[in-house]
């Protein structure tokens, strides 16, 4: 009993990610549960299966609406929950530094929603489907909309990888869409077709709501605004000088406490600490 105490107080303690988690992973587990009194009784089909996966065809949507959302919280077996958890994890913790929780659902269900609405759309357009049928489960719309969105708020943030080094968020988004779009044609396309519209959905959903282009151009455009005609006065050249001497310094004094807010203190180079240092003695 104590340690089904310490899982509640855990998870009323936990953030939405975490929550996420746990939800995902306990219903792998009734599902796996429910597989083998199924397999003792010769049954046809886990009934948590059929009734909560997302079948490929729009009849069937209409006739059970709740799978376009429940399928997001089903997966097939352990290898499938664990790398998706993971997954969300890392990326669901990081979106949260940046966005509220409630958006981390937002994102989450929404994201699930428009990869399950993509998934049987391509299987009711494209050939490759002919004549075949298939059942949809996984986080993964999802999570591609967490990551493709916090990509796209902060392209440039980097992550520090083992054995590899610090690395770019949007490479690895790039890799992320790069495997999903040369799977269109595996097996799996289905659930691929899944994942590029949790993606689409982060991508469109931060760019507009968040404006992110809309602020890039207002900065262009501020630069060709007319100025005020001033009248030239003489000045020093040591005076002149000395402004520039301090202009130039904030200057680097901001571009490195830019890099420190998005990539942390550790990608300084020596010669910058050095430089921040010495500024911090004056």
């Amino acid at each position: 009993m104590n340690f089904i105490n310490d899982i509640k107080l855990r998870y009323k303690s936990g953030n939405i990610v975490e929550k996420l988690i746990y939800i995902n992973f306990a219903i792998f587990l009734f599902t796996l549960f429910v597989s083998v009194f199924k397999d003792l009784y010769r049954g046809q089909m886990n009934w948590v299966l059929e009734w909560f996966s997302l079948e490929d065809s729009f009849s069937s949507l209409l006739t059970k609406p709740w799978t376009i959302i429940t399928y997001g919280f089903l997966h097939a077996d352990f290898l499938h929950v664990l790398l998706n958890l993971i997954t969300l994890y890392f990326i669901g913790n990081l979106f949260i530094t940046y966005f509220t929780q409630k958006q981390l659902l937002n994102f989450y269900l929404l994201g699930t929603f428009s990869g399950g609405l993509l998934y049987i759309i391509s299987h009711n357009y494209f050939p490759l489907f002919d004549g075949k049928s298939s059942i949809l489960v996984g986080a993964s719309a999802g999570i591609s909309a967490i990551f493709i969105g916090i990509t796209t708020y902060i392209p440039n943030y980097q992550l520090k990888l083992r054995f590899i080094g610090f690395v770019k968020l949007w490479n690895l988004a790039a890799i992320w869409i790069g495997l999903d779009i040369l799977a269109l044609s595996g097996t799996n396309a289905g659930g691929h077709f899944a994942h590029l519209g949790g993606a689409l959905f982060g991508f469109l959903y931060v760019n507009q709501v968040f404006d992110k282009k809309i602020k890039i151009w207002g900065k262009i455009a501020s630069l060709f605004k007319s100025k005020k005609h001033l009248r030239t006065v003489y000045k020093s050249g040591k005076k002149s000088n000395l402004n520039k001497s301090t202009s130039l310094t904030q200057q680097q004094i901001d571009g490195i406490l830019d890099k420190i807010s998005k990539s942390g203190y550790d990608t300084l180079s020596k010669a910058e600490k050095d430089f921040l240092f010495k500024q911090g003695r004056k």
